[in-house]
């Protein structure tokens, strides 16, 4: 199978080079702006015209949350309006695509974990650009999986936990925020999901949340990232107000993956077990 993966140059490509190391059976193409402009319909229809696709991967997106709210056009153009473009193309040549979204499609104000069929009303751009994407999917193609997750990080990139350890090089202490709730996930785990939908060629189409187990602020996050890495920079609790940002982010966005569990038959590993095991592979 040939599989299509969009923002080749992110952390999450990466991750899926990392897990499909071996599996022979499936040939890859990695994309970066410049290989496969998303945001440009004519340039998505002749690549899928040129190229014979089994798979899509669109990991291509406008993560940069607090830029987004001024930068609202080109947050648009590659969340949403890349998300079509790509759907068009997938439907066009039968092609399954899997589109990777995110927690911030919630408003952060449930004290119960959200599931699939919860409300989504984002609070800021960026959330609101990844919902848009979604329901562009869902308008224009049957053979898709769109996978939200929350708080992605990895040995690949730029990320929470290797800010971390940066900053912990050269501060003893640091204040991280305790009251925004969620979950860290592994891109890791996430691209070996992807791999697994792949592998089975899964006609279980539709929208799943996935992330690591458990739940965690990011003072949590921060806290385990010190703990496990034996760093000695002590790190101390904040309230959101007292770290302002231009982007508003949900208070709680803990997602029940009870939905992707049961359809694939998977085990997800708890945030901190993966962390250990991300922190040993840098």
């Amino acid at each position: 199978m040939k599989i299509l993966v969009t923002g080749g140059n992110g952390q999450l490509a990466a991750c899926i080079k990392d897990v499909s190391k071996g599996q022979n059976d499936l040939e890859f193409i990695y994309t970066d702006s410049e290989d496969l402009d998303i945001t440009n319909q004519q340039h998505v229809a002749e690549f899928f015209q040129n190229n014979n696709i089994d798979w899509c991967i669109n990991c291509a997106a406008y993560t940069a949350v607090d830029k987004a709210e001024t930068d609202v056009d080109l947050a648009r153009k590659v969340n949403k309006d890349g998300a079509k473009n790509l759907a068009l193309a997938c439907k066009s040549k039968n092609v399954k695509l899997i589109h990777v979204s995110t927690d911030f499609v919630f408003d952060g104000t449930s004290s119960t974990l959200y599931s699939e069929t919860d409300s989504s009303e984002p609070i800021g751009v960026y959330g609101l650009t990844k919902l848009e994407g979604e329901h562009a999917i869902q308008d224009n193609l049957e053979s898709y999986f769109i996978l939200r997750t929350s708080w992605l990080y990895s040995e690949h990139a730029n990320n929470f936990m290797k800010t971390m350890l940066r900053l912990a090089e050269t501060r003893p202490e640091l204040s991280v925020v305790a009251d925004q709730i969620g979950t860290p996930t592994y891109a890791t785990d996430l691209a070996s999901v992807m791999l697994n939908i792949i592998n089975d060629n899964s006609t279980n189409y539709g929208l799943y949340h996935y992330s690591n187990e458990g739940v965690a602020s990011w003072y949590d996050f921060a806290a385990a990232i010190f703990e496990i890495a034996d760093t000695k920079t002590k790190v101390f609790p904040i309230k959101t107000e007292a770290y302002p940002t231009p982007a508003a982010r949900p208070q709680f966005s803990v997602m029940d993956k009870s939905k992707i569990k049961e359809t694939f038959k998977i085990e997800i590993p708890h945030w901190r077990d993966s962390l250990k095991v991300a922190l040993k592979n840098l």
